[in-house]
């Protein structure tokens, strides 16, 4: 069993705080702060500008579906801009422009990270639990969107889902026997130091889906309670550090490690499979494989809408993201593959797509994918403060001194 270090825990949040503290809101031009319980009409007054803040990576599945409402809407919507930052900095931003009720931007595009650092500081309108009647197309959720969208307590609308991973990927030149299970694994990457590796789990989604896939495969006690429940995760990662020279801090370094032969076998999801070879940046040859047994590790991405926002804004933002959630619409999240498959909702079918997108992952897809979706087991992810915990603990026990903490 675990303690936590209480004295560690308290200087990382104040740490945290202060860099958090030192960031500003983006764009120009504000929404004075209104009383967002009020009445919303089903169509604002006149129509709107909306900013959204991007920190996800969302707009390249959701713009899309953004602008075609935008062009069959003008009366509701007059133009769009977006922004992006990182994950990290979305409370710092988005919690001034509340305090002062000044909105910069008018909805956030967010992963669960995001989506709860804002609930615990109260930034986000209860959308679901206030207006949740003209959202009624979520009542066609994928079963495991839907489990998504409870982690959302109300206060943000899943747009887009995939099960993620964890998988892995190889260069079929060098791995010419595929490990399907952990132990496998760790066997070929003693017997080939340096050729295996992963990012820090805060830094990247394909190595936090490892760390939260693990406990699964592995079958420890309680694979949702990182501190007291991963015994055989946690010996398992510190025996593969061993075969392990650096963690870098982000995916893209992985991807580029595997292009240029540095390393040959890593953990994957769908989306960091299929991407990465359909825009160029990993050869084409690469291959991927599933363990024999394991749990999907579920994601999805999140609309949120900052405490203030005005009613006319706000009921411009109900249609857009009752727009998203119709399949015809959805289907646009196929993509180049970076979400695989992407939709949230019943009947979003790949046919319904655009064309490229159909053509892409006919050529890049796994035909595997699909039927090993419907087939192995989904959990979702650790909640926020558990997740804190086992990077908290990953960070000082496995990557340290391998990795430049951010």
């Amino acid at each position: 069993m675990r303690t936590r270090t209480s004295r560690y825990l308290l200087a990382t949040v104040a740490a945290l705080g202060l860099a958090l503290a030192g960031c500003t809101a983006p764009g120009s031009g504000t929404t004075p702060n209104t009383d967002d319980t009020g009445e919303v009409p089903d169509t604002p007054s006149a129509p709107v500008t909306l900013n959204i803040l991007d920190v996800a990576g969302n707009q390249k599945l959701t713009g899309p579906m953004v602008d075609q409402f935008v062009a069959e809407h003008p009366d509701v919507i007059s133009s769009v801009t977006w922004e992006s930052a990182g994950s990290p900095d979305l409370v710092g931003t988005i919690k001034p422009q509340v305090d002062s009720g000044q909105l910069s931007v008018d909805l956030v595009m967010t992963g669960n990270d995001g989506l709860s650092a804002g609930i615990g500081q109260d930034l986000w309108v209860p959308i679901v639990d206030d207006y949740g009647d003209r959202l009624s197309n979520q009542a066609n959720y994928l079963e495991p969107a839907a489990a998504m969208q409870e982690l959302a307590q109300g206060y943000g609308v899943v747009t887009t889902y995939y099960p993620s991973g964890p998988l892995l990927q190889y260069n079929p030149d060098v791995v010419t026997d595929v490990p399907s299970t952990p132990e496998e694994l760790l066997a070929w990457a003693k017997a080939n130091p340096g050729k295996f590796g992963y990012a820090r789990p805060a830094n990247s989604g394909p190595g936090r889906t490892f760390l939260m896939g693990l406990p699964y495969i592995l079958g420890d006690s309680d694979p949702k309670d990182p501190e007291n429940g991963w015994d055989k995760t946690w010996a398992y990662l510190k025996e593969l550090g061993t075969t392990i020279d650096n963690y870098p801090t982000g995916t893209g370094q992985v991807i580029t490690n595997m292009a240029d032969g540095t390393w040959a076998l890593i953990p994957s999801t769908t989306g960091w499979d299929i991407e990465p070879r359909a825009t160029g940046k990993e050869p084409t040859t690469i291959e991927a494989a599933p363990f024999d047994d394991f749990t999907w590790v579920t994601d999805a991405h999140y609309a949120v809408v900052p405490k203030g926002q005005s009613a006319d804004k706000l009921s411009a933002i109900l249609l857009l993201l009752q727009y998203i959630l119709e399949p015809e619409v959805n289907a646009i999240a196929y993509d180049s593959g970076y979400f695989y498959p992407g939709p949230s909702v019943e009947g979003a079918t790949l046919d319904k797509a655009p064309q490229a997108s159909q053509d892409l992952l006919e050529e890049f897809g796994r035909d595997w994918y699909d039927e090993l979706i419907d087939e192995m087991p989904k959990a979702t992810p650790l909640s926020p403060a558990e997740l804190v915990t086992a990077f908290d603990i990953w960070d000082r026990e496995i990557g340290t001194g391998k990795f430049e903490a951010k």
